[in-house]
């Protein structure tokens, strides 16, 4: 199956449709999403502020990291779940929206960043863990993450501006009549 037929199966299968149909469960899937995406973003903010020495100096990187990384990584699973739930309902059209591909880039630079940062600084973690701010390839990586999380953020809110399943109406479609009531005379 090309990528195309595998699109258009996704777009068709139950649970698209279903999501699709319904008035409710795709507002209530976004919803979730951004819900998760928000504590995904605020748990890693708290981690990278306090590799950058902008807060929580006065406590051990470990002890901040054992107390935010466990809602990271189930705020990620929920926004990942939400995300998939999302796409199978247009899936031909995020695959080749630019602003996607871009989120999903980001992503995977997300995933990056944190391999090295899990490479260099984490090693050393017993030599700084007690300082107010981490060596440099920790505020490196730190700083990186924070600007792609924005973008992933910034992206994905355009993804859900520019794509839609149904084009907008022509002019020709629209009942003037009916438009010119609801002005206020």
């Amino acid at each position: 199956m090309d990528v195309t037929g595998l699109l258009a199966s996704l777009e068709s299968s139950f649970p698209a449709t279903s999501i699709r149909n319904s008035l409710y469960l795709f507002p209530l899937i976004e919803s979730v999403h951004v819900i998760g995406l928000t504590m995904v973003f605020g748990t890693i903010l708290i981690l990278d502020l306090r590799l950058l020495g902008l807060a929580s100096t006065r406590r051990a990187f470990t002890t901040v990291a054992a107390d935010v990384l466990k809602w990271t990584w189930l705020s990620f699973a929920i926004t990942a779940a939400t995300g998939v739930l999302m796409f199978i309902t247009n899936a031909g059209t995020y695959y080749h929206s630019d602003y996607f591909r871009a989120k999903m880039a980001l992503l995977v630079l997300s995933g990056m960043n944190m391999l090295a940062f899990e490479l260099t600084a984490r090693r050393s973690v017993r030599v700084w863990d007690q300082d107010p701010r981490a060596p440099a390839a920790g505020r490196a990586v730190a700083a990186l993450s924070l600007v792609v999380w924005i973008g992933v953020i910034v992206l994905g809110r355009w993804v859900g501006f520019t794509t839609s399943s149904q084009p907008a109406p022509a002019i020709d479609d629209v009942d003037l009549e009916k438009l010119e009531d609801l002005i206020p005379k």
